[in-house]
């Protein structure tokens, strides 16, 4: 009688899409977090973690934490301008439920929408280096591949040029072949779609590089991709239909 093969019990853990608190990856990044730790220790002064839920369809990818935002609140465009802007427009089109308060506590929860940023840590002067994006690459590699049990994001929106060219890198596509327009929409392969929009920062509205119409236009056309994307499953699966996201 022949024994049979021994499976394996659990297949290998997917790369980890988010480092830890006390990432140690960066040094110029690590000195910045302990010197506001030393000004701020109430602050949360850490990596920033991903906000919503994993199998979220729209990924969207900032540049850095605020020093007063999310490096303070350890939420993504939590507790500064951007995040005002960011979230009322999330709110708007139906990807968010709760009520924005700037506070990671605030119960603010996110639909079919995860945010996360190309640089963890906060930068001094909000300048992220290019050895600090390509060393936090790994993360944003693991955020916009699929995982075990979640599928891959189907629209990814980048804001600003630098989440622009990371993604592109991210995704392994030459730069020239995608140029990043507000409100321009590419076909990244594999079923995904990328949006760029301006960076929603308060430099960017005040100058009026980007109007609140403006921003809500690129949200508006993502939501437009995704109801496609559903009225397509919905004719696949026939009949029995598909799951409702907001359940």
């Amino acid at each position: 009688m022949t024994r049979a093969a021994k499976l394996p019990n659990s297949l290998p853990p997917d790369p980890p899409a988010d480092p830890p608190a006390d990432c140690a990856l960066c040094p110029r990044l690590v000195a910045y977090r302990q010197e506001n730790q030393a000004k701020q220790p109430d602050w949360f002064n850490g990596a920033v973690a991903s906000f919503g839920p994993r199998d979220a369809r729209l990924l969207i990818v900032g540049l850095a934490p605020g020093v007063t935002g999310a490096n303070r609140t350890a939420r993504p465009f939590t507790g500064d301008f951007a995040g005002d802007l960011l979230y009322e427009t999330l709110a708007a089109h139906g990807f968010s439920t709760g009520t924005y308060d700037r506070r990671a506590d605030d119960g603010l929860e996110l639909v079919d929408c995860r945010i996360t940023n190309a640089v963890r840590c906060v930068p001094p002067q909000n300048k992220p280096i290019g050895a600090e994006i390509k060393t936090c690459r790994q993360f944003l590699i693991a955020e916009s591949a699929a995982q075990t049990g979640s599928p891959k994001p189907r629209a990814i929106l980048a804001l600003g040029r630098i989440a622009h060219d990371s993604l592109l890198t991210t995704l392994e596509l030459r730069r020239a072949a995608y140029k990043f327009a507000h409100c321009a929409r590419h076909d990244v392969g594999n079923g995904q779609i990328m949006y760029d929009s301006y960076h929603c920062s308060r430099y960017n509205t005040n100058t009026g590089r980007l109007t609140t119409a403006m921003f809500n236009d690129v949200f508006a056309a993502i939501r437009r991709e995704l109801q496609t994307a559903d009225a397509v499953a919905d004719a696949d699966a026939g009949p029995r239909g598909r799951p409702n996201r907001l359940e």
